[in-house]
């Protein structure tokens, strides 16, 4: 990025918009945020950016000057919501032409969509994709200025540093180590929409934790695509040993690793960390070594059973989850009970699982031998039901145990019961005051579920 060019564009728009602060029509920004950790970890970016240039935080998008819509474009389903969303804010832009709207994301980086918003999308005034969100000041600037709508091209050697982060929570922090990825699964777009993967100087990452661990933060998580592959000045277990000697009381997180390079060194790491969770989340994808292959994972059962041995072997109590595709292009009955006996054998902690759908531009979505929806469909609910009770055996030996837990706040379900995580991210419910929120408390297990862990605050 060009760090004077920005300034200046950030500069030019905040002073606009202290103008029209100062004539009782102070400029606000509203974001909404789909998909994965990443793109929230972007739109703290993008949030950032927009404080930086005069905006403040709007309660509801109908009163915001700014509406930002961070995209996904994982599967086909999520963009056509995120396209009737967009397409819902029409009216309020005819009755506000000077509403600014842009799209930012995922689905920006795909060419069809983007002609899509320039076609049939003319409220839309610019779009942005994952490497190109620096240039938001460069956009509302030349909108700003009776400039044309712009539709910016995605820059897959961009690698994000020193713009503004306005993190939306005080205890837990995600830190993006690196962008894009290299491995191109069959069914995946991400390689397409964010490109290579670009490490970030591990410099540039210590700096960030510590400063966050000063701060107060808890609970910080590194993201990436793939973790494991990390590359700057030193590899992925040198800097999570690097961080884990960062003096302070936080646990550090990180996600997601690939099986194909989860190394030796890292399980020694995990092995002798002091601040690392106790927890490893390794997608699966298939139990089947066909399916593997024709998802051009690149590993197989054996490769994968011998990381899980090695992580139990270096932590027993560690927990382990995974993903799940279920009814991939040419998947037999054979393939999916294989699936099934791997989770019986492996006994994951819990499983994130997900119905193959089509991508636009991966090789899976030519695949011959597409699975019905309804085979699919049966095959979703028999797995679900039966990860449901290996994940209800294994917290069961949790009762009766005293767990650290961070607390985050009053349960999304019940406001008067408080949740929070352990440090191994399982789901805690329990009775708390509002001054406990943010701190460790221990909770002593009173009854486990498949999903969540009940408990009380032990005195």
């Amino acid at each position: 990025m060009h760090y004077e060019a920005f300034d200046a564009a950030v500069a030019r728009v905040r002073e606009r918009n202290l103008r029209l602060a100062e004539r009782g029509t102070p400029p606000s920004v509203y974001i909404l945020t789909f998909g994965c950790q990443q793109n929230e970890a972007d739109s703290e970016r993008l949030l950032g950016m927009a404080h930086a240039m005069g905006y403040h935080d709007a309660a509801d998008p109908k009163d915001a000057s700014l509406i930002l819509f961070n995209t996904c474009a994982i599967r086909e389903h999520a963009e056509k919501r995120t396209l009737s969303i967009i397409g819902s804010f029409k009216k309020q832009k005819e009755e506000n032409p000077s509403l600014l709207l842009g799209v930012c994301g995922c689905m920006s980086a795909e060419e069809h969509r983007t002609d899509e918003l320039r076609r049939r999308y003319p409220y839309v005034d610019f779009t942005l994709t994952p490497a190109t969100i620096g240039l938001l000041p460069e956009a509302i600037d030349a909108r700003q200025s009776g400039g044309r709508r712009r539709f910016y091209p995605d820059a897959p050697d961009t690698v994000l540093e020193e713009l503004p982060v306005a993190r939306t929570g005080a205890h837990r922090a995600s830190v993006s180590i690196m962008y894009g990825c290299n491995n191109f699964c069959t069914y995946c777009i991400v390689p397409y929409v964010r490109g290579r993967e670009r490490s970030r100087p591990s410099a540039d990452v210590i700096k960030e934790v510590r400063a966050l661990v000063a701060s107060g933060v808890k609970d910080i998580t590194l993201l990436g695509q793939n973790v494991n592959s990390y590359r700057s000045d030193m590899d992925f277990p040198t800097l999570l040993k690097a961080l884990d000697e960062i003096e302070g009381d936080y646990l550090l997180r990180f996600m997601t690793s690939h099986p194909k390079d989860a190394s030796d060194a890292l399980v020694e790491v995990l092995r002798k960390a002091k601040h690392i969770e106790p927890h490893f989340h390794l997608p699966l994808q298939s139990g089947s070594d066909a399916v593997l292959s024709r998802m051009n994972r690149r590993y197989g059962m054996a490769r994968y059973e011998s990381i899980v041995a090695a992580l139990r072997e270096a932590n027993p109590d560690i927990a382990i989850t995974s993903d799940v595709i279920v009814g991939f292009p040419g998947e037999t009955d054979e393939d999916y009970e294989a699936t099934l006996a791997a989770l019986h054998r492996i006994r994951f902690d819990s499983v994130y699982a997900f119905i193959y759908s089509p991508r636009r531009g991966t090789p899976a979505a030519e695949m011959a031998e597409q699975v019905p929806p309804a085979v699919q469909s049966a095959r979703m609910t028999r797995l679900l039901d039966e990860q449901a009770e290996i994940s209800r055996e294994k917290n069961k030996p949790l009762v009766g145990k005293t767990l650290r837990v961070l607390v985050d706040g009053p349960s999304k379900s019940d406001a008067a019961v408080y949740s929070g995580r352990t440090d191994a991210g399982k789901l805690v419910h329990f009775d708390a005051a509002p001054d406990a929120v943010g701190n460790f408390v221990f909770i002593e297990i009173e009854r486990a579920e498949a999903f969540a862990l009940y408990g009380k605050i032990k005195k």
